[in-house]
C-alpha cells in the first residue's frame, strides 16, 4: 500500500480556495482531506495548489510536427495545404515513432499542468493502409506512452471512411486512418484491451467529422461508445461548412443536432463556425464544445463566439490538439484574447458571479474537459489524486491571493509557473521538469530524426 501526505497552504477545491488543507493519498486516491488542518511530521509542503486540468483533444504525432509547416508555399497557406503536409508525415511513422512522440507530448501536457489528456486517435494501419496483426497496435503504443509518462489517458479511436461529405471514397493520403464499421468495432475492443492496465483509463468513440463519416455510419457506431464519450471534429473551417450547406442544404453543426443523438456525452471539437441558434442548440443538449485556441490560431480556423455560448450556459473544455505549443495556461489565455480582439473589449469571459477571468476560465475548463473525458476532476475524498501546485515565489504570483493566483498564472506565468505535478498521487512533476523528461526527449529526437529523414 502507497500512503503519501501532502500540505498545501492553499488549495482551490470545489467549494472554493481553503487554507491550511491536508491530503493523505492512499493507492493514487484521496483517502482523507483537512481544512484548516496543520502540518505533520513527514507531509510535503507547498504553497499553492489546484486540480489538474483534462486536455481534451489531443492529435499527440502532431507534436513532432510543430514548426515545420511555417513556410508560405507557392499557393496561398490554409488548413487544406497544412493537411497535405501533415499527411506526408504521417506516411514516415512506424509503432516506435508513434510512442516516441506521443510519449515526449504527453511529458509537456504533464509539465504544463494537464493530467488527464483525450487523444483523438486516428493513425491505425501501417503505411500502406493494411492493418496490422494486432489491429490496435498504434492504440498499443499510445497506451504505453500514456503509462510511461503517467498521464491518465481517454483512448478515443477514430472512425473514418471518407474523404467529404456524402460518402466520397477515402484519398490516398487518408489510407492509414481507414476502417468500415465492423473492422472499426474490433478495433474499439482491441483498444479497450490495450488500456486495461493502465489507472483510470477511459475508452470512447470519435468519428472524426461529418466529412469522413455519414450519419448513417456514426449511428451504427454509437453503440461502441457503451456509454462513454462521443468526440467529432465540427465546423471547423468555413469551407467546411460551405461544403456541407452546398450537399445536404444545412450547416454542420445544424445537421449533426437534426440527424444525431448529441448529449452531455457528446464533446463537438472546435465548432468555430456556429450561428447563434447552432449554439443555443448546442447548450441545450448540455454538450461540450472542445476548444483549441492554439491550434485553432495556428491554422487560421477563426474564432468560436464564446462568450454568447457561455452566457447561454455553454460547457466548454480546451485540448492542445495538433500539440504545435503545449502550455494549458496559454489555452486559456488566448481564448480569452481572441474573444477580446473580435468583441472588442476586456475581461470577456468572466462571470458576474465569477469576476476573476482566470477562474471562470478555469473553473469551465475543468468541469467541461472532465465531462468530454468521462472522468471526475473533482479534488475530494475518495476521488483520484490530481493535482497541481504553483511556485509561490514565482514573479507571476507574488503578493497575490485566491483567484488572482488563477489570474497571473493564465495571464502572465504560464507553464514556467508549474511547481509539481501528482496523477493518481504519484509526483510525475517535480521543480517543473517530469522525472522522465531526459530519457523521453532521446528518444523522441531520435524518433523525428528517422522520420524527418525518411521524408
Amino acid at each position: 500500500m502507497s500512503r503519501t501526505a501532502l500540505w498545501f497552504r492553499s488549495l482551490l477545491l470545489p467549494d472554493g480556495w481553503a487554507g491550511g488543507v491536508r491530503l493523505v493519498m492512499v493507492d493514487g486516491r484521496i483517502e482523507t482531506l483537512m481544512k484548516g488542518a496543520p502540518a505533520e511530521a513527514g507531509d510535503e509542503i507547498h504553497g499553492i495548489g489546484l486540480p489538474g486540468l483534462p486536455n481534451l483533444h489531443s492529435h499527440a504525432f502532431q507534436r513532432g510536427m510543430a514548426g515545420l509547416t511555417e513556410r508560405r508555399g507557392s499557393t496561398e497557406d490554409s488548413f487544406w495545404t497544412w493537411r497535405e503536409a501533415m499527411y506526408r508525415f504521417v506516411d514516415h511513422m512506424g509503432p516506435d515513432e508513434v510512442e516516441a512522440i506521443a510519449a515526449q507530448a504527453y511529458v509537456e501536457m504533464l509539465e504544463s499542468g494537464f493530467t488527464r489528456v483525450g487523444e483523438f486517435h486516428y493513425v491505425h494501419h501501417d503505411p500502406g493502409g493494411a492493418p496490422y496483426a494486432n489491429i490496435a497496435e498504434l492504440a498499443t503504443r499510445i497506451a504505453a506512452a500514456a503509462g510511461e509518462t503517467g498521464i491518465a489517458l481517454t483512448l478515443l479511436p477514430v472512425f473514418y471512411l471518407h474523404a467529404g461529405f456524402g460518402g466520397l471514397p477515402a484519398a490516398p493520403g487518408q489510407r492509414r486512418f481507414i476502417n468500415e464499421v465492423a473492422r472499426y468495432g474490433r478495433l474499439i475492443e482491441a483498444s479497450r484491451k490495450a488500456v486495461s492496465s493502465l489507472s483510470g483509463a477511459v475508452v470512447g468513440i470519435a468519428p472524426h467529422s461529418l466529412r469522413a463519416a455519414t450519419s448513417e455510419e456514426i449511428a451504427a457506431i454509437l453503440p461502441f461508445a457503451n456509454g462513454g464519450p462521443v468526440h467529432i471534429h465540427v465546423a471547423e473551417q468555413t469551407k467546411e461548412v460551405e461544403d456541407c450547406f452546398a450537399w445536404s442544404g444545412k450547416r454542420p453543426v445544424e445537421l449533426l443536432l437534426d440527424r444525431l443523438p448529441v448529449d452531455e456525452r457528446w464533446c463537438l471539437v472546435h465548432a468555430t463556425h456556429v450561428t447563434d441558434a447552432e449554439s443555443a442548440g448546442i447548450a441545450a443538449r448540455r454538450a461540450v464544445v472542445g476548444l483549441c485556441p492554439i491550434t485553432e490560431a495556428n491554422l487560421g480556423d477563426g474564432l468560436f463566439p464564446a462568450q454568447s455560448f457561455m452566457a447561454r450556459g455553454g460547457r466548454f473544455g480546451v485540448g492542445s490538439d495538433s500539440n504545435v505549443l503545449i502550455d494549458a495556461a496559454e489555452e486559456l489565455r488566448l481564448l480569452e484574447y481572441g474573444q477580446r480582439l473580435a468583441l472588442r473589449t476586456r475581461n470577456a469571459l468572466a462571470r458576474a458571479s465569477t469576476p476573476s477571468v482566470g477562474r471562470s476560465l478555469f473553473d469551465a475548463a475543468l468541469a467541461g474537459g472532465a465531462q468530454a473525458l468521462g472522468a471526475s476532476s473533482t479534488l475530494a475524498a475518495g476521488q483520484s489524486a490530481d493535482l497541481v501546485s504553483l511556485k509561490a515565489d514565482d514573479n507571476a504570483l507574488a503578493h497575490r491571493r485566491g483567484d488572482r493566483w488563477l489570474d497571473g498564472w493564465i495571464f502572465s506565468g504560464g507553464r514556467q509557473a508549474v511547481d509539481c505535478v501528482w496523477r493518481a498521487g504519484r509526483k510525475l512533476v517535480k521543480d517543473g521538469r517530469h522525472i522522465h523528461r531526459d530519457a523521453i526527449g532521446k528518444r523522441y529526437r531520435q524518433a523525428l530524426h528517422k522520420v524527418l529523414h525518411a521524408s
